[in-house]
């Protein structure tokens, strides 16, 4: 019996896959009692509830899921399957709750927006049964009566949550909405926020949100009764919750002012005339306010740069008008570049959160991107320079840190501009001199600024001729870990950049693995700000390049989840860090193939020639991607895919997307990658990014598509979100295994539902599978007939087979006479479908080759059992179809093969097929062509 917890939950989430969830609980309960470690504890609660759930066992389910969020009240999956359970307990109320939880941590997710939508609907339903809800005038009667409960603090807990859940419902419907409006109802929800009590306040801001929602002179007029400068000071409050409620709020109000989403018009609306625009500019002069405020939470201040974001740069580059854009450079850059210059170590720094900083260079990098000629730039980069010269003081070394600290925010955005603002007068020189300073912080500072100067090959080759000493020398004798992880990542982004390793390898003295172990226990040591360990992972991203590195690193398993958990930070530069350290650790970058006879001649004339380390080869490659999925990287990998488009760059897309191809690379590794979410984050993957990053996510998809069930990998409606990546892989420009894999997952996809079939059809699938078909390898041609089998149920691609003009049953015909048995059994099957279907497919099937006779009498007599009940069943829609047709088999041999088996005596293996020639011979004697077999 197995003692080891995380053994057992593999086998129970193997069990889970298989749908034995008598097993999978058993596996999950044993590990339960075993487990110590809370983490996997939550984990395990939370998979058994999803058994329970299966079971329809859900006070079990609520229980084991309400034990994995006292570990963990953030897992989403634990509070979904809760949801889920009380939901069907009836406790509507509850769900509700839990999945507004859920919707508050992923807004995106569309599965939460539904279920949200549904039990909001099931609420009021249940309410309206009561009949508690028969008029406007009862209606404002339990409006009233929800704000009393609210607004008394000696209420029951249990009705104030209830009433809390009923009002945010309620400014969900129109007319809820309109009533609340009418009642006074702002001026009451205003009072509860007034409570600061942490869950009223929160019911007050969504139940605005929803009274907002569509309806722009309502949004306007909560708008000018709540002040933007009140919204704004909520939304910088130290809770994440009640700023991120508030954050929405505001976006909905921008949303109709904007005119965006699905905009109503009631009563007299449309006659209002509502100047948009001078609301618009109040809010982001806001916004930019509260980025140089002191009062403001490092969370609220995130928030803040999000909505600038989200709003001012334009979506569409065909639209012309970047009014927005010029708006804020004229009136907040300045602004924008002071919370890029903080310097968190400084005691005057404003309050900022891990990603602030990187979140505003976002936003210079947005804007700069949105400009539409050469003056506008021109402006931007004027403003920037004038910002950095009045902070360059010889006297005031404080302020030149900070101006130099914006150089370096601004290469994280527009790196373009960076690279410009470097050219200045004595920025880079600055730079240098301020690595050999004596004080810790300029240090700290300039060599951030270094490594991010070097990205540019011109920039790196000044670094390198001026720094590496530098950098050399504060790694040796600096003993702030911050400062020497930092040096040692600029040692090693030089050698990258310089196309040398002068920065590294010498530096070393050989032994990049003697760099990395220090790079991992950084990335181990808890004590050091995530900050600075986030440099560790950059590091590794370089050093990861060395064989002996990579193989050292998957062994080392603290080290590995230290990474994950630290990929789960929403950084752009931690994402594409940990995914290269990933693509360099399953070997999944491109490499060029080399030609021997090149090789030959570069050893004949003495050349060197680089030969592939022996911890490269298949072998080591397959052991390592082992040991990363042991370790949880389809976690990682799916949190990393979930991050905001603003920090998941395309490039971070492209590095995510060939991990999980050399992840599915094994078949046996497929169920798990699912069961830890990897099927879903494939998804978005295939449909946005680079070019190669899409094929090959649309390959891992095909993958995981060709072997798995997919009501288990692609649940509910994302199942017809992967038709399209399939498909996209059935092209010429795509390898053979594409193409293949491809195939094989559209096969299996057809043969679920004719809804799924449908969807290939809609995709444009037909004509290129019909292509595959032609192919002249087996494999390929064996695939796509295999797929048509399954296609031609639906009925309209029987319809596209009767239509005139085209060979498209002439090639199927042709297919049950090949030599490949697979193929035949496939065509076979496609044409039995087909003349079943469709009579009319009976007859054509007799005109489009002089070889139809033959062929039908092949598939009748052969050995494997499945094509010859094939071909008898096709033998019996052609005798079905008319007496004329049904004569002209009688005629032929096909009589003698027919009565051959019919005679033959039963037998269980054979039965099948004796019944059919009997049917074909008894449908001959119906139609008085032959006689009764008489017997002795």
């Amino acid at each position: 019996q197995m003692e080891d917890p995380i053994q057992l939950k593999e086998e129970g989430n193997k069990y889970f896959q298989a749908s034995d969830y008598e097993k999978a609980l058993q596996s999950y309960t044993q590990a339960i009692k075993l487990n110590k470690d809370k983490a996997l504890q939550a984990v395990l609660y939370r998979n058994r509830a999803a058994c329970f759930l299966k079971k329809e066992e859900y006070a079990k389910a609520a229980s084991d899921a309400s034990r994995a969020i006292d570990i963990n009240a953030s897992d989403i999956k634990a509070l979904y399957r809760r949801s889920q359970a009380l939901e069907k307990l009836g406790k509507l109320d509850q769900a509700f709750k839990d999945a507004q939880k859920c919707a508050t941590l992923e807004p995106r997710n569309k599965n939460f927006q539904e279920t949200l939508r549904r039990l909001g609907a099931n609420i009021q339903e249940k309410v309206n049964a009561r009949g508690t809800v028969l008029d406007s005038q009862t209606r404002d009667s339990r409006v009233q009566k929800m704000f009393e409960i609210l607004l008394d603090e000696n209420s029951d807990k249990e009705k104030r949550e209830k009433a809390a859940n009923n009002l945010i419902v309620l400014g969900r419907e129109e007319a809820g909405a309109e009533r609340i409006f009418q009642n006074n109802g702002v001026n009451l929800l205003l009072q509860l926020i007034e409570t600061k009590n942490p869950e009223l306040i929160l019911a007050a801001v969504r139940t605005l949100s929803g009274m907002c929602t569509g309806h722009k002179a309502r949004a306007t007029a909560i708008l000018h009764y709540l002040g933007i400068d009140s919204i704004c000071m909520w939304m910088s409050v130290d809770n994440e919750e009640i700023s991120l409620a508030v954050c929405n709020l505001l976006q909905t109000i921008t949303d109709c002012l904007l005119g965006q989403g699905k905009e109503e018009h009631h009563g007299k609306e449309e006659a209002l005339v509502l100047d948009t625009k001078k609301d618009l500019r109040m809010i982001t002069m806001r916004l930019l306010d509260m980025l140089v405020s002191k009062k403001v939470s490092g969370q609220g201040r995130d928030r803040a740069l999000n909505l600038l974001n989200k709003n001012i740069p334009r979506k569409d580059l065909k639209d012309h008008d970047n009014s927005r854009s010029i708006f804020v450079i004229d009136n907040g850059l300045k602004k924008i570049l002071k919370v890029v210059g903080q310097i968190p170590e400084m005691p005057d720094c404003l309050p900022l959160t891990e990603n602030t900083q990187l979140t505003a260079s976002v936003l210079l990098n947005k804007l700069y991107d949105d400009l539409r000629c050469d003056p506008e730039r021109d402006n931007y980069r004027l403003i920037c320079e004038e910002y950095i010269k009045s902070k360059i003081d010889p006297q005031d070394m404080d302020k030149t840190l900070h101006a130099v600290q914006i150089v370096s925010g601004v290469l994280q955005g527009p790196f373009d501009l960076g690279n410009k603002l470097l050219g200045m007068k004595g920025v880079m020189e600055m730079m240098v001199a301020l690595c050999g300073s004596e004080r810790e912080i300029d240090q700290l500072v300039a060599v951030e600024a270094l490594i991010h100067a070097s990205t540019k090959l011109s920039r790196a080759t000044f670094i390198i001729t001026n720094g590496v000493t530098l950098l050399k020398e504060i790694y040796k004798k600096t003993k702030n870990e911050k400062i020497k992880i930092r040096a040692l990542v600029g040692l090693c982004k030089l050698g990258s950049a310089g196309g040398t390793d002068y920065g590294l390898r010498q530096f070393a003295e050989g032994s990049t693995e003697k760099l990395a172990k220090q790079c991992r226990k950084w990335l181990c040591n808890t004590s050091i700000d995530a900050r600075t360990r986030k440099w560790a992972v950059e590091g590794l991203s370089y050093l990861t390049l060395d064989a002996d590195v990579k193989d050292d690193f998957v062994e080392d398993e603290p080290a590995l989840k230290a990474m994950f958990d630290l990929a789960k930070a929403s950084d752009k530069t931690i994402l594409y860090s940990v995914a290269s350290a990933l693509v360099n650790c399953t070997n999944s970058y491109d490499t060029k193939e080399l030609v021997p006879e090149l090789v030959q001649l570069a050893k004949f004339s003495k050349q060197h020639v680089p030969e592939e380390h022996p911890k490269d080869k298949k072998d080591f490659v397959v052991k390592r991607v082992k040991r990363l999925l042991k370790a949880g990287v389809v976690s990682a990998l799916a949190c990393m895919v979930k991050a905001d488009s603003a920090i998941l760059t395309d490039q971070s897309k492209e590095l995510i997307a060939r991990v999980f191809l050399a992840l599915c690379e094994d078949p046996k590794d497929r169920g798990t990658i699912v069961a830890q979410g990897g099927g879903k984050a494939l998804i978005p993957l295939a449909v946005e990014g680079t070019d190669v990053g899409k094929i090959k996510a649309s390959h891992a998809l095909a993958k995981i598509a060709a072997i798995s069930n997919p009501d288990i990998a692609f649940p509910g409606e994302r199942v017809y979100e992967v038709v399209r990546p399939l498909v996209s892989l059935l092209n010429t420009e795509r390898d053979g295994l594409q193409n293949y894999e491809a195939l094989l997952g559209l096969t299996n996809f057809s043969g679920r539902s004719d809804k799924l079939r449908l969807k290939i059809v809609k995709e444009k699938a037909l004509p290129d599978i019909e292509n595959y078909m032609f192919e002249n390898h087996d494999q390929l041609r064996q695939a796509a007939t295999e797929c048509m089998c399954n296609l031609v149920v639906n009925k309209e691609v029987q319809e596209r087979f009767v239509a005139d003009g085209n060979d498209r049953l002439k090639l199927v015909v042709l297919l049950c006479g090949e030599d490949d048995e697979k193929v035949q059994v496939a065509a076979a099957g496609a044409l039995a479908m087909l003349t079943a279907a469709q009579k009319k497919l009976c007859s054509k099937m007799t005109q489009v080759t002089t070889q139809w006779l033959e062929i039908l009498q092949r598939l009748c007599l052969h050995d494997n059992m499945e094509v010859q009940h094939r071909g008898l069943v096709i033998a019996f829609n052609l005798i079905s179809t008319d007496k004329e047709l049904a004569k002209k088999l009688v005629e032929s041999e096909l009589l003698e093969i027919l009565t051959y088996i019919g005679k033959q005596e039963d037998h269980p293996k054979k039965q099948h097929i004796i019944g059919v020639a009997r049917d074909c011979l008894t449908k001959c004697m119906d139609y008085e062509l032959i006689k009764p077999l008489s017997r002795a």
